[in-house]
């Protein structure tokens, strides 16, 4: 059986950092420096569905609050 064929068992986290970008982080490691945890863990396919419903806008939030403050200028 190679690495492909096992059923992936980890745990993950679902973290941000301060460009409201998210990933995921398994479970049993130290979040990494930049990254906060949002709460949310389970399986791999469950954090990937929270992340599609929650990352609704994929823009680093810099760029989204250079943007607004480009159309009120």
């Amino acid at each position: 059986m190679n690495q492909e064929d096992r059923e992936d068992t980890t745990i993950y986290r679902v973290v941000v950092n301060h460009e409201e970008q998210y990933s995921i982080w398994p479970d049993y490691r130290d979040i990494p420096a930049g990254w906060r945890d949002t709460g949310k863990s389970g399986q791999k396919q469950i954090c990937l569905d929270y992340i599609k419903e929650v990352w609704t806008d994929m823009r680093p939030l810099s760029l989204r609050k250079q943007m607004e403050k480009s159309i009120k200028d």
